[in-house]
């Protein structure tokens, strides 16, 4: 494939569709811009050397047109001196400068039109290049927030949390028969103070019924 057939072929491409067909977007967005930054770099390159190819036939230009004006002027004095042999040969030099000026400026023309399509591609890779490196930077965000979202799903819902919280069961269990062994203690046995309310209730009873039976 041809340097100008890869640019067209980049520059018509469908980022957009691309990227959602694709299994890996982030790898897909790399190597689409790796291969952006290569055309791009080669068009460059290509139109560096358009631009140094002008100027050399530029020159030769110049230098085929100067030729044919120095034709024409010693065609002329020949023909001033009556030497139209000279005149003649003269001018049929001037016909082979003439032809080589023209086909130099078609070449040139060529060139001219070459590197305006390297420019247009140029601007259009720009182009395409800071899209892609834009969606490269949503992608990359929304990768790692995914990625992000993904671990704290893992940390919340994961093992770890299922060993806390076992964990805590276990400390409420112990915490659980500590309470129960103390509530233990306390089965059967009757405060001081409420036995000894217990013992004056049952002498103030026992001393009413003796106090009873003296009297009959």
């Amino acid at each position: 494939m041809s340097l100008f057939s890869r640019a067209r072929d980049i520059i018509a491409a469908n980022i957009a569709e691309l990227l959602d067909r694709a299994e890996d977007p982030a790898k897909l967005v790399r190597l689409i811009i790796s291969e952006m930054e290569e055309t791009l770099a080669e068009v460059r390159a290509a139109a560096a050397r358009t631009i140094a190819d002008q100027k050399e036939l530029r020159r030769s230009l110049a230098h085929a047109e100067a030729t044919v004006a120095t034709w024409t002027e010693k065609a002329e004095l020949a023909l001033s001196r009556d030497r139209e042999d000279l005149a003649r040969a003269a001018l049929q030099e001037k016909a082979r400068a003439r032809r080589r000026a023209d086909q130099l400026s078609a070449e040139l023309a060529l060139l001219d039109d070459t590197l305006a399509l390297n420019e247009v591609d140029i601007l259009n890779l720009e182009a395409r290049l800071r899209e892609a490196r834009a969606r490269q930077s949503a992608i990359l965000i929304r990768t790692e927030s995914a990625g992000h979202r993904r671990r704290m799903r893992e940390l919340t819902d994961g093992p770890r949390v299922e060993n806390a919280l076992s964990q805590f069961s276990v400390l409420e269990r112990r915490a659980d028969l500590a309470e129960a062994e103390a509530e233990v203690l306390q089965l059967g046995s009757v405060p001081a103070a409420q036995q000894d309310d217990e013992i004056s209730r049952e002498l103030a009873a026992m001393r009413a019924r003796l106090s009873s039976s003296g009297q009959g």
